[in-house]
């Protein structure tokens, strides 16, 4: 670890397809266990992309990374268990963007951290009111609203405050910082293992200053593979009559740091699956090399190039 503050220790998804846990250290995959912004969407019209917040799971070298804990978070826990049983004790990191609902609200549902031996550490800033990330996980599993604290989770967690800016190493990976959204005060990754890197920055909104546009290049420079959102309106002001502005922003910083790949995620709730195609041929248009996540979607980087789970 380096330049991070230790605190106090405290819908579908295709599921064969998910690499087990004892997968090649040599490998470098991400997978999308959730896609969606602000909440939920599981209906008949969300079923292809996927209806749960925002949550995906890196294998570098060995190491298991999570960014994120929207509901997307529960389906890969219970997947996980299903993978452990009679294996070794689970370990992995989880890293938060920020405290908001949509990014949190999977973790009191996370069944591997009830699970005694097993040990996860937890990545966070401050959040806009100056809450860490370890009062943020706590105050959501206070009553009333939930029936149970965050104490009666079993497994060893283990807290760091993220400043941003900073980096964290595990090993050979790296993983930097960058404040990406001043108001929200969210942070976006570099995923950095030998010549390979992933960016997850999915807290733009549609107008960047000056300071945000270059912290953001910080880490999205030249990437493989860069995960990030289509910015939107507040959903009173939503228009699909305007969706190239969705993808504009993403596109034109995808274009700027002469990034490989372009993953755009975090779906506003509002569009369905027929409306994410048509905004997938429109974006293609503009940037050949561009995906929409959806739930299931696993992404290899450097080693090979094709996308596998079904939608």
């Amino acid at each position: 670890m380096s330049n991070i503050e230790r605190s106090d220790s405290q819908s579908y998804v295709n599921d064969e397809l998910t690499p087990p846990l004892n997968y090649l250290a040599g490998e470098f995959w991400v997978k999308f266990w959730g896609v969606r912004g602000l909440i939920p969407t599981p209906n008949s019209h969300t079923c292809r992309y996927g209806s749960n917040t925002a949550c995906i799971e890196i294998y570098v070298a060995g190491q298991r990374l999570i960014f994120d804990g929207g509901t997307g978070l529960r389906i890969l826990g219970k997947m996980w268990q299903q993978q452990q049983q009679q294996q070794e004790p689970l370990e992995a990191h989880l890293f938060f963007t920020n405290c908001q609902s949509n990014r949190i609200q999977g973790f009191p549902f996370f069944a591997p951290a009830f699970v005694a031996d097993n040990c996860f550490h937890i990545y966070g800033t401050a959040a806009s009111n100056g809450a860490s990330i370890k009062q943020c996980l706590c105050d959501q599993m206070l009553q009333p609203h939930f029936p149970y604290p965050l104490q009666v989770m079993q497994s060893e967690l283990l807290f760091y405050n993220l400043i941003p800016g900073n980096a964290v190493e595990l090993g050979e990976v790296k993983i930097k910082t960058a404040l990406i959204n001043k108001a929200q005060r969210s942070i976006g990754y570099r995923v950095s293992w030998g010549d390979y890197s992933i960016a997850y920055a999915t807290d733009l909104h549609k107008s960047l200053d000056l300071e945000e546009q270059n912290q953001i290049l910080l880490i999205i420079q030249d990437v493989d593979l860069l995960v990030v959102n289509a910015t939107y309106t507040p959903p009173t002001d939503k228009n699909h009559e305007y969706a190239e502005l969705l993808w504009k922003t993403p596109v034109d910083l995808a274009q700027a740091a002469g990034v490989k790949k372009l993953v755009i995620s975090h779906h506003h709730p509002d569009d369905d699956d027929d409306f994410l195609d048509k905004i997938q041929d429109e974006v293609k248009s503009a940037l050949p090399k561009v995906l929409l996540a959806y739930e299931g979607m696993i992404l290899p980087v450097g080693k090979r190039e094709q996308v596998t789970g079904d939608r």
